[in-house]
């Protein structure tokens, strides 16, 4: 049974204060009842002997002492159907599409409980993005988190809406499947984006068909900061039950963490909490963990749940602390780069500081291709080589260099130009991936692969690349 109260103390930012006289759960829901007969919903932040901070969802606007407090004895939940796939819901779960009301099939607290670690299937079945630096250099594998790097201004809102429109499971991994498309979702969560960056991203939802296999949330900048709090768990809960109850294999997308990171730094500053780095609370280390490690598989179940989470680094620092813990906690990262974004490559992914820590179990002869894992090391380094070898250039001029060194600045060149540089709207498949990886490793003398098995240089290898490459810097 619910229990009113008309004992508010204090209203600060988000919060309200209010007095009790009896034990209240945390995170209890609360709806709060104002004198123009507005009625607004909130959550238990805090419950300590004779008093609860309240976070309200729509914001304290309109809210004042006279306010009634009605505490509903239960947690948050998310109602829970399969036919949410399709739909468009803001952060709290509510419909905005215009479409019916969801009728549940279950109810689940939004917190979720955590995957015993005895039960976790290690993740090792690759996820193909039609990404070349993704699928080819930083593979996704089911169950993984793989978090995107990048900063204010870079196209990582094209990036996340490229994966979302491409990404599958590849059909000789999802044979027994009578329809793979259907076994495979996408719940997107946006926090804290523009009502322009929503437009963006609908109308390509919409215009791709991606939307009929998707579950969208929206959390909007001008949506209460409190919000942004409950987002991503009511997305991480429809994602662990189309997963783990319905056998989907869900790729889950939350965009943008760090605007998460700044309500919680927000609701920390109204609670008076003593601040850890750079102003955020000390506790943003679990938070974010409770969120990541929602990610994974379990023994016996057919589904998975794979994060990307997209964070724009305050300042271009990967020293900041939201970053920071992130990588803590997340199997590896991809670096959006302003550098190769102003040179115009779409996706502007540099290579060299992006990871994927699961790669290496998620590739090779059952899983992807023989050859991947040496295709990948040996761009990798070449690339790494021209890198460096354009740093020499800068100060004492190509002509200064080897015919060997021309090569690896040639190679670092069309690596960008082609294997990098797909653009937006390519989706390109795995063998598609490896096959320009060859082409630009043909750049190089059979002498320089040493990275790559013999057997493979022999099936692979293009001759007539390299004889090309020598005639020209013979002609030159």
């Amino acid at each position: 049974m619910s229990k009113q109260y008309q004992t508010i103390t204090e209203i600060s930012g988000p919060l309200v204060f209010a007095e009790v006289d009896e034990p209240i759960g945390y995170d209890e829901i609360v709806k709060i009842h104002t004198q123009q007969g507005e009625t607004l919903r909130g959550q238990v932040l805090e419950s300590s002997e004779g008093i609860v901070a309240i976070q309200v969802f729509e914001g304290t606007s309109g809210i004042d002492r006279n306010a009634s407090i009605e505490f509903e004895g239960e947690t948050m939940k998310m109602d829970l159907t399969e036919d949410l796939l399709g739909r468009v819901l803001d952060g709290s779960g509510r419909p905005i599409d215009g479409g019916p009301e969801i009728v549940q099939e279950e109810q689940e607290d939004i917190v979720g409980s955590a995957i015993n670690p005895y039960s976790r299937e290690y993740p090792e079945e690759f996820i193909e993005t039609g990404v070349s630096v993704i699928d080819g250099m930083n593979t996704l594998v089911r169950g993984q988190k793989l978090p995107i790097f990048s900063s204010s201004g870079q196209p990582h809102s094209e990036l996340a809406m490229q994966i979302a429109r491409q990404a599958s499971v590849p059909e000789e991994e999802d044979g027994d499947d009578d329809d793979e498309g259907s076994e495979f979702a996408v719940i997107f969560g946006a926090m804290g984006i523009t009502a322009e960056e929503a437009n963006e991203f609908m109308e390509d939802f919409e215009r791709t068909g991606a939307l009929e296999r998707s579950v969208v949330f929206m959390n909007l900048a001008d949506d209460p900061a409190v919000e942004r709090m409950v987002t991503p768990r009511m997305v991480l809960t429809t994602a662990e039950y189309l997963a783990f109850e319905k056998g989907y294999h869900v790729l889950v997308i939350l965009t943008d963490m760090t605007n998460y990171c700044e309500a919680l730094r927000e609701i920390g500053a109204a609670r008076e909490e003593v601040p850890g780095r750079r102003g955020y609370p000390g506790y943003m280390y679990t938070d974010l963990a409770q969120l990541y490690e929602r990610a994974g598989r379990i023994k016996g179940r057919e589904g998975s749940v794979t994060q990307i989470p997209i964070l724009t680094m305050p300042g271009d620092d990967d020293t900041h602390p939201i970053p920071d813990l992130t990588g803590y906690i997340t199997e590896g990262q991809i670096y959006v780069d302003p550098d190769l974004n102003s040179q115009g490559l779409e996706p502007p992914v540099n290579v060299l500081p992006s990871l994927s820590r699961l790669m290496d179990d998620g590739i090779g002869e059952g899983l992807t291709r023989e050859d991947h894992a040496d295709v990948s090391d040996q761009m990798y380094a070449a690339y790494a080589e021209g890198e460096d070898l354009r740093d020499l250039v800068n100060i004492v001029g190509r002509e200064a260099l080897s015919e060997r060194d021309n090569k690896y600045l040639d190679f670092a060149d069309r690596f960008e130009q082609e294997f990098v540089d797909q653009g937006f709207e390519t989706d390109r498949s795995l063998e598609e991936t490896l096959s320009i990886g060859w082409e630009l490793l043909s750049m190089l003398p059979k002498a320089e692969l040493n990275r790559v098995d013999e057997e493979f240089i022999e099936k692979y290898y293009h001759e007539d690349e390299s004889e090309e490459t020598e005639a020209e810097a013979t002609a030159d």
